[in-house]
């Protein structure tokens, strides 16, 4: 018999298991594709630096934005075999003692965020409660072999057999090759947990040392990062041999949960379920910790990198469209570093302002004739006169001191801008509709698109505020002061005076309108009764009408009026400033 399946046969080559040299980059990189690379190495060293502090201040912002949440699951931990451990002796605790205590961590839908979370997590959890620590993933556990594989392999570190699990009861000898069952980890943890006791003993009886944060019986943690990728099956054999064993090993679940915490109902039949002692956790949301990175690294005078409005909004849309990851976006924004330092001999220029004058002074002749090669820089030596013109085109010294000036005052154009940009949001964020958008980054990303003082939008917004009631308006203006007092902008001294001026001149109208509501109240009830004739009664009904309509602002609206045209005119003073600075 004859068979052409080698020839027709589709065969998969598996790649080999070595690690790829990963070539580090340099600063010759930055310089070899330029013939013009006599700063290579400073760019290199600029981009290094920016993005340290920015990597640095992302972790930050991680970790405080997940402390309440840890701290809750720190506190569950605690919790959760404390009674069994405490009175182990009653019946109920017994009964109580078959379900195992389960975190329903809800991490929204944002999936490639969830592995840094759950590193996160787990050095947390080393530190406070217990070393004894397991993530698994769906798509190594495939069955209960391989789960029970991997959560031995992780807390044992050490070698484990899956084809051993036929005997669970029986452990094998041998250092490196150990059986899988729960009895082998049950006889693992006892005997850790003795040497455990007994070094502490040792210690304590040699000096006097102040009580462990970690338990003299520390759980062992089992984290699912992906519940929902679990087959019901494997979560079910799990969990139904984990719940006969609990009560000589304190074992605690944490499921990662990506949609909703329903899924574990759905997932499980109610005789496994009701053997979960179940708490929910949230997590933040993941648009409002963007919004958070946003603020930070981009709505800031400290950091001299800005984001243009055409990649800004791609890297939004892909946020919000695709992936829902902040990782990402912080991927992306690094590669808008690296591209922008790579690519642009100038951005030797985009630094720290205490650094500028210095890196001003060292530019040399072909650096400055590429300044003076920028279309932003020709048009701004369109603006000026003709002497300083030829200064500007011929001079290099002259250059030099416009350019940190111009930098200078960039600068304290960022400052003011992120200023009433934050204070322009306090009016725009609560307006119905959102004509302006909800969150601060969409307009931010509308004032970078074009001048917003001059859009319809902007218009809406005026008319809008120029109906908000009065405490509303007061409150405002409450918020709006302290970001003027915390600002480091400059120029801002004269406008927290006129601010606190109108809070005042709202207190006394308060007042004052108290006084004029009930004196016209009494009048016209006195005008009512004297006119008992229905004709009399209707006329004077109309003339309350007419006069109504017709009636003159009051002193509240015109105040109102004066609050929106002063946030309106701050606002429409950027346009001036950047009409100076056309160069930047």
């Amino acid at each position: 018999m004859t068979t052409c399946s080698v020839s027709k046969g589709c065969f998969v080559f598996k790649p080999s298991p070595k690690k790829r040299r990963v070539s580090q980059k340099t600063a010759h990189d930055f310089g070899e594709r330029d013939s013009d690379s006599e700063d290579a190495e400073l760019r290199f060293l600029t981009c290094q630096a920016l993005w340290n502090e920015i990597k640095s201040e992302t972790e930050q912002i991680q970790e405080d934005l997940n402390k309440q949440l840890f701290d809750n699951l720190v506190d569950f931990l605690r919790r959760s075999h404390s009674e069994s451990q405490e009175k182990t002796t009653k019946w109920t605790c017994r009964m109580k003692s078959r379900e195992i205590p389960t975190a329903a961590l809800v991490l929204g839908v944002n999936v490639t965020d969830h592995d840094l979370t759950f590193r996160s997590l787990s050095e947390v959890l080393q530190n406070n409660i217990t070393p004894y620590i397991a993530l698994l993933e769906a798509k190594d556990c495939p069955g209960i072999k391989n789960l029970m594989q991997k959560l031995m392999g992780q807390l044992m570190n050490c070698y484990v057999d899956v084809d051993s699990l036929e005997d669970e009861d029986y452990v094998q000898v041998s250092q490196n090759r150990i059986r899988c069952s729960m009895t082998s980890l049950i006889n693992w943890y006892e005997s850790v947990t003795k040497r455990m006791a007994l070094k502490k003993t040792e210690t304590s009886s040699k000096k006097r040392t102040s009580s462990s944060r970690q338990w003299q019986s520390p759980p062992v943690v089992v984290i699912f990062k992906d519940m929902e990728s679990f087959t019901t099956k494997v979560l079910q054999d799990f969990i139904v041999i984990s719940s006969q064993h609990i009560h000589e090993l304190p074992l605690v679940l944490i499921f990662g949960i990506a949609t909703s915490p329903m899924i574990i109902h759905s997932l499980l039949p109610h005789s496994v379920s009701s053997l979960l002692c179940i708490e929910l956790f949230q997590s933040l949301s993941c648009k409002e910790h963007l919004s958070t990175i946003i603020e930070k690294l981009l709505l800031t005078a400290q950091l001299p990198f800005k984001l243009g409005e055409k990649v800004l909004q791609v890297l939004i849309n892909i946020f919000l469209y695709h992936d829902f990851s902040v990782q990402n976006f912080i991927k992306g924004f690094q590669l808008c570093i690296v591209e922008h330092f790579y690519s642009q001999p100038l951005s030797v220029l985009c630094c720290k302002l205490v650094d500028t004058k210095k890196r001003v002074n060292s530019l040399s002749h072909d650096q400055c004739e590429n300044i003076r090669r920028l279309p932003s820089f020709r048009r701004y030596v369109e603006s000026q006169v003709s002497e300083k013109q030829i200064a500007l085109l011929t001079a290099d010294n002259f250059l030099k001191e416009v350019i940190q000036k111009l930098l200078e005052d960039l600068h304290v154009y960022h400052e003011n801008y992120i200023s009433v940009l934050r204070c322009l949001h306090v009016f725009t964020s609560s307006l119905p509709k959102y004509p302006l958008g909800k969150q601060i980054r969409e307009l931010h990303c509308a004032c970078l698109e074009n001048r917003v003082w001059e859009t319809e939008e902007y218009e809406s917004s005026l008319q809008l505020a120029r109906m908000l009631n009065k405490s509303d308006l007061v409150t405002m203006l409450q918020q709006c002061v302290e970001i003027f007092v915390s600002s480091s902008g400059k120029e801002f001294g004269k406008t927290v005076e006129e601010l606190k001026e109108f809070l005042t001149q709202f207190q006394k109208l308060e007042v004052a309108e108290a006084f004029q509501e009930r004196d016209v109240s009494v009048s016209s009830q006195k005008e009512l009764q004297k006119k008992t004739d229905l004709y009399h009664l209707q006329k004077t009904l109309l003339e309350l009408k007419e006069s109504r309509r017709s009636k003159k602002l009051t002193k509240f609206e015109m105040l109102r009026f004066e609050v929106v045209d002063y946030i309106d005119s701050l606002v429409r003073h950027l346009s001036v400033l950047v009409g100076k600075h056309t160069f930047l």
